[in-house]
């Protein structure tokens, strides 16, 4: 298994609802199996002793239950009511807060503190029992139940107010744009060399996509060393996030006798999968910030402060980024060649549709102005200014055939030429 398939395994079970619920399930299970045989062959100190469970069996059987099932019950209770809010506010900033929700680490660890205790509950009374030669009663087992379900209900009170601030669009605008600077950073630090490389050589030999679905993560360093082991070159058509038919062309190999090994390292450097993911797919990490901008800009919902809120994300991403260029070398030679989003088509991501949805707001597009002004300010390549600079012009165009109101229309003169004059 390659380093980014294993990356992507591990990002993908700990995204999973199940994993940290099951891990402490499981985990107290075999505490109170070691606590049912830590039962009087430890002596405990005088004050400790006291706070002990010293009930009788009866006692020891009912506590339990009654904590079992008031853990289950509220467990199931709050988890629905809570998966039916996010369901009605995940209407304006589309399925990211769903899978927010369900990624979030403090949200699997509630219901692993609920389900856990729960378990606990059902396996330490299942060693009380009454004989002639007396009962026996695991005290310790009871006493840990019991500060389990007080802890319980402080994870509770902690839930709902987690749940609370998560529906919040900031929070998940902040999320979203955090995931598309770690993307990027990720990206700029994947071992790419700037400088032009050539096309593939006229005899190079095609290869084929081995399955078919969404390219999630393309191990290109794997696929780079092994170029320069075999003394080949790779130009690939694959970019992470787009769809990737069976069986089609995918790249080049050079030179053709390298095929069948080719292939072959390239089904091992591939992860296929149903829905894109923001590992590589810079794109989709900007897609879903403008997707939270354009729900928020419908005639439904006609709220443009978050709009506002999600251009001083994108202006935030793309000051000043750096970004890689797609040529891997390795020894000073081009080993592979593959496309990479480049800076003028990030930006395009970010304010083609966003322009497009908010012509008739002016102040969404007066906010634009001011962003790509100050991405403009700020960015030292006068090749990659000109990119803010065509943008500025098509919302400012856009702007002024979406509005009548002349104090709308006089800013939006002035925020462009403003941008204009430098």
């Amino acid at each position: 298994m390659t380093a980014a398939r294993l990356r992507q395994w591990w990002a993908d079970l700990r995204a999973a609802f199940w994993l940290r619920p099951a891990v402490m399930t499981a985990s107290t299970i075999l505490l109170a199996e070691a606590l049912v045989r830590l039962e009087g062959a430890v002596t405990l100190p005088d004050a400790v002793d006291d706070l002990v469970y010293g009930g009788a069996a009866a006692g020891a059987r009912d506590v339990p239950g009654v904590l079992a099932s008031a853990t289950i019950g509220v467990a199931g209770t709050t988890f629905s009511i809570t998966v039916a809010a996010l369901t009605l506010a995940s209407n304006p900033m589309g399925p990211r807060l769903l899978r927010s929700f369900t990624s979030d680490a403090g949200n699997q660890y509630a219901l692993g503190a609920l389900v856990a205790t729960f378990a606990f509950s059902l396996v330490a009374p299942r060693s009380v029992h009454e004989g002639v030669g007396g009962a026996f009663v695991p005290q310790l087992a009871v006493s840990v139940g019991l500060l389990m379900g007080f802890g319980c209900i402080g994870v509770l009170i902690w839930f709902l107010h987690h749940v609370a601030a998560s529906i919040s669009v900031d929070r998940v605008v902040a999320l979203v744009a955090a995931e598309l600077d770690q993307a990027l950073d990720k990206a700029c630090g994947d071992g790419t060399d700037p400088g032009a490389a050539a096309g593939p050589a006229p005899d190079a030999a095609t290869l084929r996509a081995p399955g078919g679905g969404y390219l999630r993560v393309l191990d290109n360093a794997s696929l780079a060393d092994w170029a320069a082991r075999c003394g080949a070159v790779l130009h690939l058509d694959l970019r992470a996030g787009g769809f990737v038919l069976p069986g089609s062309v995918v790249g080049r190999v050079s030179p053709p006798g390298m095929r069948e090994e080719a292939q072959a390292a390239l089904a091992e450097a591939m992860v296929l999968g149903q829905s894109r993911s923001v590992e590589q797919d810079l794109e989709h990490a900007v897609r879903q910030l403008v997707e939270i901008a354009l729900r928020a800009l419908s005639p439904g919902i006609n709220d443009p402060f978050t709009a506002i809120g999600v251009l001083d994300r994108l202006g935030a991403t793309l000051a000043g980024r750096a970004l890689p260029d797609g040529v891997f070398r390795r020894g000073g030679e081009v080993r592979l060649v593959r496309p990479a989003t480049d800076y003028e088509g990030l930006a395009d991501a970010m304010f083609h549709m966003l322009r497009q949805g908010a012509a008739g707001q002016p102040a969404v597009m007066i906010r634009t102005l001011e962003v790509l002004a100050g991405v403009a300010a700020v960015e030292p390549d006068p090749a990659r200014r000109a990119v803010p600079a065509r943008h500025a012009r098509q919302a400012a165009t856009a702007a002024l055939r979406g509005t009548r109101d002349a104090a709308a229309r006089r800013a939006i003169r002035d925020r462009h030429a403003a941008m204009l004059r430098g």
